[in-house]
């Protein structure tokens, strides 16, 4: 009723200018004493005919107006071809809608080209930056005292932030990058683990883990990404206790006794810069960190929950899908 009444609307003028016309015809017909049987048969005549044509013009205004209706729906319908042009006016949009498409096309184009572009520059500046952190952290190694203990964590947390960098431009890539296989889960949380054991022996927590015969289908990339930037937080925000990794059926859990998150902090972060209450303390928060293993997550098809209390801890589970895709 409401595209009718749209089309009614539509109309307007022409049966407007229908009405005047009948109005004219009929004072005429008035003037020269005719029938009036044979002026209301006439009319009604003209009526019949009108609701036809009036009839068959709705239907093909409905067609064409659900079509565009599709076309503002779905974005992928964009490049669908449009109708052919009834009138000179269609046709002039049809045109503008070509030439924006082109632009648009353009655009695109650009910003892909763009796009690679920086990645292929970040990944080049990534893998040089590598070399010289590598050459401290030998460096680094081959001292025992509690200065170069302290330089090595964070010569690590820079060689974390580097990663990270690069990371955050492969997230938004397409499938190319998602590499899925059967993934020994326990390896991937091994390798994991060792990689900040130096951590938590400088700070004395204590790591719990019983080892897993899981096995996943899954990127071991992207899962190895999420499990290292949940044990980074343990770690971050635990200054006593331990911090554990245990699977149980198809989720991975990582906890600790840290100093929790705030409720209200909670639903907000795996937003992109939010940092909450612990990161304004800390003052060392780039709000990044839970972003990224959202979106890391989201792209192996993965869930990720959290359960915390302040002052008693956080627990983190990423539950991976049966199958990717």
């Amino acid at each position: 009723m409401k595209l009718f009444g749209l089309f009614l609307k539509t109309h307007l003028a022409g049966a407007c200018v229908f009405a005047a016309f009948a109005g004219i015809f009929a004072m005429v017909f008035s003037l020269y004493d005719l029938n009036a049987e044979a002026v209301a048969y006439a009319a009604l005549l003209c009526a019949v005919v009108g609701a036809v044509v009036l009839t068959v013009r709705f239907v093909f205004f409905r067609k064409r107006y659900l079509r565009r209706e599709r076309l503002l729906d779905e974005i992928g319908m964009l490049a669908a071809p449009l109708d052919e042009p009834v009138t000179p006016e269609e046709k002039q949009y049809n045109e503008l809608i070509a030439m924006l498409r082109e632009k648009c096309a353009q655009a695109q184009l650009k910003y892909r080209n763009d796009r690679t572009d920086m990645l292929d520059y970040f990944t080049t500046w990534v893998h040089q930056i590598k070399i010289p952190i590598s050459v401290m952290q030998i460096t680094l190694d081959s001292g025992d005292s509690d200065e170069h203990t302290r330089l090595a964590a964070e010569l690590m947390r820079i060689n974390q932030y580097v990663e990270m960098v690069l990371c955050y431009f492969r997230l938004d890539e397409t499938a190319a990058d998602l590499v899925a296989h059967s993934v020994d889960i326990d390896s991937v949380i091994r390798k994991c683990v060792r990689k900040y054991a130096p951590v938590f022996i400088r700070k004395r927590l204590r790591f719990e883990y019983e080892g897993t015969n899981l096995n996943a289908v899954t990127d071991e990339k992207w899962l190895g990404f999420i499990i290292e930037q949940l044990l980074s937080n343990s770690i971050k925000y635990t200054e006593q206790g331990s911090v554990s990794v245990s699977v149980n059926a198809m989720s991975i859990a990582v906890s600790d006794t840290g100093i929790g998150i705030a409720a209200q902090d909670v639903p907000r972060i795996f937003e992109r810069g939010y940092t909450g209450l612990n990161g304004r303390a800390d003052n060392k928060s780039t709000g990044l960190g839970l972003y990224l293993v959202k979106k890391a997550g989201k792209k192996i098809g993965a869930q990720i929950t959290v359960q915390s209390a302040v002052g008693k801890g956080t627990t983190v589970t990423v539950t991976l899908p049966e199958k990717i895709g």
